[in-house]
């Protein structure tokens, strides 16, 4: 899997999966917040399959 995701992206990413599953953590039970699993996932790994579906690269070294 090469990397898709670009360094403001992933930072991004890990900081809005962080803040929804911190507020799962805290006690706020939505569906959203834990959905935000799939981006802080995401942002560790570098790969977005929906970026990949879509041809999207923000990943500036090829």
């Amino acid at each position: 899997m090469p990397r898709n995701e670009g360094s403001i992206d992933r930072l991004l990413r890990f900081i809005a999966g962080l803040l929804l599953v911190g507020a799962a953590l805290k006690g706020m039970y939505t569906p959203w917040t834990w959905i935000g699993v799939v981006p802080l996932v995401t942002a560790l790994i570098g790969w977005c399959p929906a970026y990949s579906l879509v041809g999207i690269n923000t990943c500036k070294a090829r």
